[in-house]
């Protein structure tokens, strides 16, 4: 294992092992910090070379986990495996039946806009969310390691030659890859390979890929991540580093006018949103009772002293299972802004 270097203007550095991290934060030369759940160290003091190994990032594109593998020539710094965000198209479909639904009822509402959005090139909101996540981990490791090239391996949709509007896009996963490569681009430099060129690289190896797509081992998605990594900095036959950490989203829901389903009394309750009594939802925060949690909903409690008392939810950072729904937002302490969780 190998500990992430940034410089006092937090420029990433090469990595460095755990004894010599410890011995900088020892003598006062490096201050720790995490980063996204990442232990990182920050040197207090100009480095005594700036001498950069090619860095090499996997890319492992899956429709329900993905997998990434941050290498060099001769190590294996960090792989990280996450979860797709898979839940965009089912958010879309409820907004739009709500929208619906208020037209039909005997309440003041707007007609009909045309579609402004014919013949225009558009991306899909649950294509978008889905490329856009795949950008956030890379920049989020392009954050912590001088990442020189970007390997990713290509994938392609098969079009409807018959179907009238999908062809006029083409494909909407192809112009969300399209999209997400001139990002990278702009990064550091791009490479593709084919999926058969994946599989005769890992075979040639000797790896075997896990049948089980939804496993957090090693062998499930970073094994071709390891292996288009290694495609490009070469130097190993074998991993050296198997050990992964796994990723989950954070799903927050969008403000709504209002629940689907009315209360007692005809009541309809606010709902969704992305701040709780002030703190930004997903924000790591310390609790005196609780420890370091992140935060979720809110609720209002009015008493007799405070008839705005407002009470927030807290969620364990590795499970995600809510730890209580009454914490108070003054005794939570704020860390860091997050949305997303590190499983165990």
């Amino acid at each position: 294992m190998f500990v992430p270097v940034v410089d006092s203007n937090n420029r990433p550095l090469m990595p460095t092992t755990p004894s010599r991290a410890r011995r900088w934060i020892k003598s006062g030369k490096g201050t720790p910090f995490f980063r996204k759940g990442v232990f990182c160290v920050r040197l207090n003091v100009e480095p005594s070379d700036r001498n950069y190994q090619p860095v090499a990032v996997g890319v492992d594109p899956g429709s329900k986990r993905e997998g990434f593998t941050v290498k060099s020539k001769s190590h294996t710094y960090l792989n990280v495996q996450t979860h797709a965000v898979d839940w965009v198209k089912d958010h879309v479909e409820v907004r739009r039946n709500m929208r619906r639904a208020r037209r039909f009822r005997k309440t003041p509402c707007r007609q009909n806009r045309a579609n402004r959005l014919v013949n225009k090139e558009k991306l899909p909101p649950s294509t978008k969310a889905r490329w856009q996540w795949k950008l956030r981990i890379c920049k989020w490791l392009a954050s912590m390691f001088p990442v020189t090239t970007f390997v990713i391996e290509d994938i392609k949709a098969r079009t409807r030659f018959g179907a009238r509007k999908y062809n006029a896009m083409f494909s909407p996963l192809e112009v969300g890859k399209q999209w997400f490569y001139q990002e990278l681009q702009l990064m550091a430099i791009l490479e593709t390979r084919e999926g058969f060129e994946t599989y005769s690289m890992r075979q040639e190896l000797g790896l075997k890929k896990s049948k089980n797509k939804l496993s957090n081992k090693f062998d499930a998605h970073c094994v071709d991540s390891w292996v288009l990594a290694n495609s490009v900095v070469t130097g190993q036959v074998k991993p050296d580093n198997t050990a992964l950490i796994e990723i989950v989203p954070l799903e927050f829901y969008r403000r709504q006018l209002h629940r689907l389903q009315h209360q007692a009394g005809h009541v309809r309750s606010r709902y969704g949103g992305t701040m709780s009594a002030g703190l930004k939802r997903g924000s790591i925060v310390k609790h005196p009772k609780y420890g370091f949690s992140y935060v979720g909903g809110w609720q209002e409690s009015p008493t007799k002293k405070d008839p705005k008392r407002k009470l927030i939810s807290l969620h364990d950072i590795t499970s995600g299972k809510r730890l209580t729904q009454n914490a108070l937002p003054t005794d939570c302490k704020f860390l860091s802004y997050n949305s997303w969780r590190v499983a165990n």
